[in-house]
Parts: structure tokens; sequence; C-alpha cells
């Protein structure tokens, strides 16, 4: 992230470290499975930095980016060599009351500007270049609700890793060399029921968060007889090492639907430190002792990706140009 100035030049597109934006718009979408839809979505994604420029350009301080991320399946299509160490699908969990699933989704574009009419301008030509080769199976436009609370009334990403921590905890390492630089995503549409939160008393609505609800002050639950989901969220290892990842949720919602939710997407070294926490928030600690937000937070997404640094990106991309269609 240092050495960057974004308020001369467009963002580079995989910029996982580009700063949090008031808009954004997430775009999950399948490839066709005939043979030449590989190739169509690889040259756009080898194109991707320059769709950003194009559009970008006309207001820096827009601050328009956009990050794709490939689901397993469509890495083994598009790439007849090694794929990142742990990308595989989004695993389904069942806890004793609540469920997350997992769908569809080979492709997911990240896009993120200070103005939401240039998300919609980025997703229009992007779709428009990727045609029938792919099919939109989910979309959702996301805003910053006032000072980054999400609609429940809670401010959001307050744990987010800063500074030097951020790549140490979003961006892979030596440990996957060939894919040093890239990122696991996961992300989960949650759709809120709102009326039902709002009959749960303040104090008992920080309880569940692990969070003051006016003025964010974290909450000690250690002596608690049920974990927050602050709590549930932080990650450590055998030896007390902690493990941040990096979220950039956004609320959603249409009013005249009932329809308010928060889209989850989080950017992270290792995978398996999403999915612990994910295990942690729906089974429980102990088992039974799920996360409570759930009982008002109801997923209707699940999906993992992996997320490549602009080069590999465009390495992928000419390679898969390269092939003769037969070979795919």
């Amino acid at each position: 992230m240092s050495g960057k100035n974004w308020d001369r030049v467009p963002i580079d597109a995989q910029s996982v470290d580009a700063p949090l934006s008031q808009s954004a718009v997430f775009l999950v979408v399948t490839v066709a499975s005939d043979q030449g839809a590989p190739a169509r979505v690889a040259s756009v994604l080898g194109g991707l930095d320059d769709l950003v420029k194009t559009v970008g350009f006309r207001d820096l301080s827009g601050r328009l980016s956009c990050i794709a991320g490939i689901g397993r399946d469509f890495w083994d299509r598009l790439s007849s060599g090694p794929r990142p160490l742990e990308l595989k699908p989004f695993a389904p969990i069942r806890g004793s009351v609540h469920s997350a699933p997992s769908t569809a989704g080979d492709l997911l574009f990240h896009i993120r500007s200070e103005r939401p009419d240039m998300c919609f301008e980025f997703e229009r030509i992007l779709l428009a270049n990727l045609g029938d080769a792919v099919t939109v199976v989910d979309e959702v436009s996301g805003f910053r609700y006032f000072d980054a609370r999400d609609l429940l009334g809670f401010v959001d990403g307050t744990a987010n890793p800063t500074g030097l921590d951020l790549p140490a905890s979003a961006l892979v390492g030596d440990e996957d060399a060939d894919f040093a630089g890239g990122s696991y995503v996961v992300v989960q549409k949650y759709l809120h029921d709102l009326q039902a939160w709002a009959r749960i008393p303040t104090p008992q609505q920080e309880a569940i968060i692990g969070r003051t609800k006016i003025d964010n002050m974290e909450i000690d639950d250690d002596d608690a007889p049920r974990k927050s989901h602050k709590s549930l969220a932080t990650i450590e290892d055998a030896n007390g090492n902690e493990y941040d990842i990096l979220r950039d949720n956004m609320p959603f919602g249409r009013p005249g639907q009932n329809e308010y939710g928060t889209y989850f997407i989080g950017y992270s070294r290792y995978l398996w430190v999403i999915e612990k926490m994910l295990q942690r928030m729906y089974v429980g600690d102990p088992p039974g002792a799920y996360d409570r937000l759930l009982d008002v937070s109801t997923p209707q997404t699940g999906t993992t990706f992996f997320a490549p640094t602009r080069p590999m990106l465009q390495a992928l991309a000419e390679r898969m140009q390269e092939e003769p269609a037969a070979a795919r």
C-alpha cells in the first residue's frame, strides 16, 4: 500500500488494499459451458485494468477499483497449471439451529467507488463485454451507511487490519509462492429481520454483538456464559496467535420490498481462517452456543474465490487465449 498515490492515477485492478468506498457492487456470475466462453472471459479479465482506467480516469476522486475473484471450478477451466493451495468450493455449514448454504459462482467482481454512477458504468460495460459467456447469479449494490454502521445500527469492520498488518492478514505470502500477493475471498449475502432485532433491548443487542451501540467500545465477554459475535469471529491458533481478515462488508436494501441486509466479503491470506470463523459462528463454541446474530440474520449465499494479483490475472488470461479450444 505504501508508495501508491491514487489521487494522481486510477487504482490498479486487483488492489485488495484500495480504500474502503462509499459505494460498491458485488457481482457473481457463472461461465457458460460452451468451448468459447472461457476464452472470452479470459480476454475481459486480461483487460480489466484498462477498463478501470477508462472509467476511473473520468473522475480520479471517485476512486474506482475492481477486484476479480475466480472460483475453484472455473480456475481449472481457465488454467491447466497449479492452483492456489487452499482454493476449494465454499463448504456448507450445518449447525444445530442455523445453516450456511453453498451457492454457485465462477467469478466475483467487487466494484468499489466513491460514486455509485461509476460503479454502475463499470458494471454496465463489463457485462456488455462478457456478453452471453456468463450468467449473473447474484448482484448487490451496497452503500456506506452513516458512520460505517450496518443496518442493525452497529459500526462494522472495526477490527480490520491497517498499515503493515493489512498485507500480512489479507495477502498470500511465501507459504504459496506461486500465488503470493493474491487473496482468498469469501462472500455471503445476509438478510436481516429488522423488526425482530428492534424488539431486542439495546443492552442485549450489545451483548450479542460484543460492542456498545453508540460509541463502538469493545465489551469483554471472556467470562460470559455465551460468546458474542465479536469473540466468535476472533480466530487464534494453538499458540495464541490471532489471525485477522480484511472485511469490506456493506449494507444494502430495498425498503419497498422489506429487504434489508449486509453483504459480507472477507479477504484473507489463509482460507482456513474464514472457514474456522464461520464454523464457530454456526456450530458454536462450545458446540450449540452459536452466534445469536444468526437468529435475525439469514445467509442467502456462500461462495469462495481466489483473487490473483493483476500480473497473475493477466498471465492467466494470456495463456488461456493462446491455448487452442480443443485443449480446454
